[in-house]
């Protein structure tokens, strides 16, 4: 019964609650690195380690000591510091195994830190937990789903971006009004999802 609630979460929040096309956070590196896969891949696991385990630590803090002490207007202010450490780990990990990766991703890899989908999972995580479900659980599930939702359409916006590269374009259509109507494509037809749950 349990493992069916966490896998209509997991379900909802990859395709039907897209954190990009459905919620559009986190379009700033939605459309700045989606240039070609191998960055868009990069990214999209980077994405992955810092939402799953910031959805972890936030909802414990958040669980353990800013609720029990009538400190939840400070979630934020903690959220973000948390954030901001993971991504120091990220940061300091890429520089020293995948250099090339870390040069690719230039600004955009601090940027995870003021990301809004990051800050977004995170806040959301500890304020729409099911009641019947474990919330350090939700927070995990919904973590991994929204950042798995992430780096799905991370990865699909730069394939497609890689395909249309060299086509023949009009104009003034070219560059990112092109993206702009690519991403708005994809958008819709991440609405076909909504039926799933």
């Amino acid at each position: 019964m349990i493992a069916g609630k966490l896998f209509i979460v997991l379900i909802s929040a990859a395709l039907v609650n897209n954190v990009i096309l459905s919620r559009f956070l986190g379009l700033c590196p939605f459309l700045g690195i989606s240039k070609s896969i191998k960055t868009a891949a990069g990214m999209g696991g980077a994405v992955v380690f810092v939402i799953t385990i910031a959805s972890v630590v936030c909802s414990t803090i958040y669980m353990t000591l800013l609720e029990p002490r009538g400190l939840t207007y400070l979630n934020t202010i903690v959220f973000i510091l948390v954030i901001a450490c993971l991504v120091q780990v990220v940061e300091m990990v890429m520089k020293k195994m995948m250099h090339s990766l870390y040069e690719a991703l230039g600004i955009y890899l601090p940027l995870i830190t003021t990301n809004c989908a990051v800050l977004g999972i995170a806040l959301e995580n500890v304020q729409e937990a099911n009641p019947g479900m474990n919330r350090i659980l939700y927070s995990v599930v919904n973590g991994v789903g929204a950042s798995l939702g992430f780096c799905i359409s991370i990865i699909l916006m730069a394939g497609i971006r890689e395909r249309i590269q060299f086509n023949d374009i009009t104009k003034s259509f070219k560059g990112m009004p092109i993206v702009l109507v690519t991403a708005s494509l994809m958008a819709i037809a991440f609405c076909g999802f909504s039926g799933l749950i």
